[in-house]
């Protein structure tokens, strides 16, 4: 079948939208008609050259939709299911799967970087020739065929761009702050960053019961918005952010600070702004090769922790029917992190509304 999708031909060039050629769904895949994608800044590193990825490439890895038909043994969905797309499949049985890190499957790791479906090969092709898909997915495209384990199954009342937000931007944060840091009640926590996924880790933090819930943002409009989702301070990024929160935790630091943008400079200074004794959790994706200076006299004098955090450190089949009945419950508000939708053709401009840091999430609808 033809499709229309966001192609990237190469690095630091705009999306073009244009037609490609889909294949059928082969054993063990699923053919997803797309409903919403959100407009994550990891698809932008393949942009900016931050993440390498084979081109040309369809992004788009924070998606729902409706299962439109299923290839040869395919049994956990079935035509007409409600699925949000798991952009880290595992694979159920390797080492990590069976240690309950399914986000750290060693099946998957090989094709999800080259760019193809389990069999090495792409779904997606133009004029005979191969197009790519990140993660798994390609999900910037009216239709997907991604892989049976990248469906999780969801209620028909969860909306489809709260769905796609659950995929990736709210298993993220919420994440980091239940499954991996374990947040304690009571607590102290700082965040930097309130996009998509910093404002999930204030909604995290606040289900966890964190007493202080302090937001680090450049934009004075988005530590507003981090107050509705439950943070009970913002500090604007210009100030000396590290003094700041200790004026607001009797001079100790936070007890948990979040790392929610993936710049290595403010990783360090997460690092000053943790107590002796606290963690710091890296949720944000730095680029591919970048490093980030974190003194070992000060982790082993003051015992801090250093975590990092990969996709919440989720088992997306237990966690994403979490997160959607904590929505419903109205536990989690994820409708308000939706701040603008746009059209596919929009692709462009949705991305340059998320760079100039006027939206907490962008989510292209179909």
């Amino acid at each position: 079948m033809q499709i229309r999708a966001a192609l990237l031909r190469a690095a630091n060039e705009p999306f073009t939208i244009e037609r490609l050629d889909l294949e059928s769904p082969k054993q063990g895949e699923v053919l997803v008609r797309m409903k919403a994608t959100g407009v994550c800044h990891s698809d932008y590193h393949i942009v900016s050259g931050a993440t390498p990825h084979p081109m040309p490439v369809v992004p788009g890895h924070e998606g729902a939709g409706i299962v439109a038909a299923v290839g040869a043994g395919v049994q956990s969905v079935a035509v007409g299911d409600h699925v949000s797309l798991n952009w880290a499949p595992s694979c159920g049985h390797c080492f990590y799967c069976l240690r309950d890190r399914q986000n750290l499957c060693s099946a998957y790791v090989e094709p999800v970087w080259a760019g193809t479906m389990m069999d090495g090969t792409t779904r997606l092709s133009q004029n005979g020739k191969p197009v790519f898909h990140f993660s798994s997915l390609a999900c910037f495209a009216e239709m997907a065929v991604v892989p049976e384990r990248c469906c999780v199954p969801l209620p028909k009342d969860i909306p489809f761009d709260v769905a796609a937000l659950i995929g990736c931007a709210v298993t993220t944060g919420v994440g980091a702050v239940l499954n991996t840091a374990k947040v304690t009640v009571g607590s102290s926590v700082a965040i930097f960053g309130a996009g998509g996924v910093g404002l999930s880790i204030v909604m995290g933090a606040k289900v966890a019961g964190a007493t202080q819930i302090i937001v680090v943002d450049r934009s004075k409009s988005k530590l507003e918005t981090a107050k509705q989702f439950g943070a009970t301070a913002g500090i604007w990024a210009e100030l000396d952010t590290v003094a700041e929160i200790a004026k607001l935790t009797e001079g100790r630091g936070a007890d948990y600070v979040f790392e929610a943008i993936g710049i290595p400079s403010v990783q360090e200074t997460c690092l000053a702004a943790a107590r002796p004794g606290g963690v710091i959790v890296f949720a944000g994706i730095s680029p591919v090769g970048s490093s980030t200076n974190l003194p070992g006299a000060v982790l082993t004098r003051q015992e801090k922790t250093v975590m990092g955090c990969y996709y919440g450190t989720a088992n997306p089949a237990r966690d994403f029917p979490l997160y959607a009945d904590m929505y419903l419950r109205g536990r989690l508000d994820l409708e308000r992190l939706v701040t603008k939708t746009f059209r596919l053709d929009e692709i462009n401009e949705a991305y340059a509304e998320m760079l100039a840091g006027n939206v907490a999430r962008g989510v292209v609808t179909y």
